[in-house]
């Protein structure tokens, strides 16, 4: 069991890959019974279970939606490229319907055969001249998230906070901003200017934090660990995003194995433990 008080726990966010073999009705109840205010959630459990019914049930459980995961994957040609649009569409109307705090935008890699990231970044920029206005009259904050380079084939040709903010930037700061996840930006030298400027512009939609852990997995997706149990300062970078003005919930996202095969009521434990070593005492 958990010893951290509610002060602690008051901007924690529990991101449903976390516990990813859990459903929406027992991610819900796994907040709700040890104290987690807010929760994120995935378009493919919420699906399943019914945008409806995940809708009236986190309201009933009195919880936040910090974020929507996820929409993006711009980066297709063709055909391909107008489904993404469509299925954007949707994730926007559905983080609508749940009062999400943002949509999580993972942006995609090169095309299949491409190797010129300019263009595959131009087409995430196309992308956006499409579907801001559409978000915006939905009022819903499309969060760009840059990911650690080792991604940029496969899952996200933006790479750092500055190239995020650069896309936003034609766009007002309530209709685009930029996702700040410890996994994905640690290692920037930039880091520091990148989240002052971000907070500066008001473009900070969400706090992501997990950590960089060594070795490597075979599957780097899966290279996630719990906070303390890798290399990132989270002192630091959470002093950081608190400086910039981001005061919303801390989100706790972890891709792993190990993890996920373990008992999600003891992972939690564990995370709101780290949480509230590492993260609550630097929170804006």
């Amino acid at each position: 069991m958990s010893s951290a008080s509610a002060a602690q726990l008051a901007k924690l966010s529990l991101n449903q890959k976390t516990v990813n073999s859990l459903s929406v009705p027992e991610v819900v109840e796994l907040c709700t019974t040890t104290g987690i205010e807010s929760v994120g959630l995935w378009r493919e459990p919420v699906a399943e279970y019914g945008l409806s019914a995940t809708v009236d049930l986190v309201r009933e459980a009195g919880l936040r939606v910090s974020s929507l995961c996820r929409g993006g994957w711009f980066t297709a040609t063709g055909a391909a490229f107008d489904e993404a649009i469509a299925s954007n569409r949707a994730a926007i109307e559905e983080a609508a319907a749940l009062s999400a705090d943002c949509l999580c935008l993972v942006v995609g890699g090169l095309p299949e055969g491409s190797k010129d990231l300019v263009a595959a970044r131009d087409q995430v920029a196309r992308a956006l001249e499409i579907l801001v206005p559409h978000a915006a009259e939905r009022g819903v904050k499309l969060a760009l998230e840059p990911m650690n380079p080792i991604y940029a084939a496969d899952r996200g040709v933006l790479s750092t906070l500055g190239q995020a903010l650069d896309l936003a930037a034609p766009y007002p700061a309530e209709q685009v901003g930029v996702m700040v996840d410890t996994f994905h930006v640690w290692w920037d030298p930039e880091l520091a200017a990148q989240v002052a400027r971000a907070g500066d512009e008001g473009r900070i939609l969400s706090y992501q934090v997990c950590d960089w852990i060594t070795p490597l997995p075979a599957d780097t997706l899966l290279a996630r660990g719990m906070m303390g149990d890798g290399h990132i300062d989270f002192p630091a970078i959470g002093a950081l995003v608190a400086e910039a003005g981001y005061t919303g919930d801390i989100e706790v996202e972890i891709f792993n194995a190990d993890i996920w095969a373990a008992d999600p009521r003891q992972v939690v434990d564990t995370m709101i433990e780290r949480y509230a070593q590492l993260c609550a005492p630097h929170a804006g």
